[in-house]
C-alpha cells in the first residue's frame, strides 16, 4: 500500500488558533492527503470531522497526553475519536515521574500495552513520539530502546527523524530494528548550522529513512512536522510537500505514489 504524505497541524498552530475551517482548506489545496491534531482549537470530533470530509482530507492521527487515556478520560477519549476518525493515539513526550530512570522506563513502556489492549476492541492504536532525549543513553541503554524493547508490537513507534538527530540519531536504524511497528512517522529535517531548514537542506538521511520505511517499517503515513520558519508557516509547510515530491513521495496530481 502507498504511503501518504500528511502534515502535523503543529506546524501551523497559529493560523489554526485564527481560523481552522481556512487552515485546513489551505492544507488540502498544497496537497496534503491527512492531518495529524495537536489540540482542537474548541471544535467538537463531530465538526472537526465535518471540516476534514469536505476538504477531502483523512484524520491521520493525533497527539494526546497520556493523563487522556487513562482513568475516567479514556471513554470520552475513545468516543471523541471514533467520531473524528482519528485511529492514532499518539503521545507526544511524557512528564518526567514516567521517564526518570531506566525501571520508571520499563513500567511506562507496560502501561502503553496495557492501554493498546485496551483500544483494540475500538479498532484504535496508541503509541509513543520522540523529542531528543530518548536517544540520550540512561544506565547504559537508550530510553528509546528500553521502551520498544518492553512494549507490545501493538505500540506505535512514531519515530521523529529531526528529533531523533538532534539527540545524535538516525532514525533509519530504529526503523528496521523495530520492524512493522513504525505505523505513523514524522518527516522532519535537522541541521546542526541552520536552525529553520526544510526537508532537504539538512544532515538526515532521507534516502536511507524511506527506504526502512517502505521496506521493513509498516508505514503507513509520512507526517511532515516544521518547528522553526524561514518563511510563514503555510509557506513553509507547502515548501515542505514540494520536497517531498522532489524526493518522489507524491505524484503529480498531489496524492502519494
Amino acid at each position: 500500500m502507498a504511503i501518504r504524505v500528511g502534515v502535523q497541524l503543529y506546524s501551523v498552530r497559529e493560523d489554526c488558533q485564527r481560523d481552522l475551517p481556512g487552515t485546513l482548506q489551505a492544507v488540502a489545496q498544497i496537497g496534503y492527503a491527512g492531518v495529524e491534531f495537536a489540540g482542537y482549537y474548541g471544535y467538537d470530533a463531530k465538526t472537526l470531522r465535518q471540516l476534514l470530509d469536505e476538504n477531502g482530507l483523512v484524520c491521520c492521527g493525533t497527539h494526546i497526553g497520556i493523563d487522556q487515556l487513562l482513568g475516567e478520560h479514556f471513554e470520552r477519549t475513545v468516543e471523541f475519536h471514533l467520531t473524528l476518525g482519528c485511529p492514532y493515539l499518539i503521545v507526544p513526550g511524557l512528564p518526567e515521574a514516567y521517564r526518570a530512570s531506566r525501571q520508571k522506563w520499563i513500567e511506562t513502556a507496560h502501561l502503553f500495552s496495557e492501554i493498546a489492549d485496551r483500544l483494540k476492541p475500538y479498532g484504535l492504536r496508541t503509541g509513543y513520539h520522540n523529542h531528543w532525549l530518548e536517544f540520550q543513553p540512561m544506565e547504559g541503554e537508550l530510553p528509546w530502546d528500553t521502551f520498544f524493547s518492553h512494549a507490545s508490537p501493538d505500540v506505535i513507534m512514531q519515530i521523529d527523524t529531526g528529533n531523533a538527530l538532534h539527540g545524535g540519531a538516525h532514525a533509519a536504524p530504529f526503523v528496521r530494528k523495530y520492524p512493522g511497528r513504525a505505523l505513523t512517522v514524522h518527516v522532519k529535517e535537522y541541521s546542526s548550522t541552520n536552525p529553520s531548514a526544510i526537508i532537504g537542506e539538512g544532515e538526515v538521511n532521507w534516502r536511507d529513512f524511506f527506504e526502512a520505511c517502505e521496506t521493513v517499517g509498516g508505514t503507513e503515513w509520512y507526517i511532515v512536522e516544521q518547528e522553526t520558519y524561514a518563511h510563514p508557516p503555510l509557506e513553509t509547510i507547502r515548501l515542505c510537500f514540494e520536497a517531498m515530491r522532489r524526493l518522489g513521495k507524491v505524484l503529480s496530481n498531489g496524492n502519494s505514489p
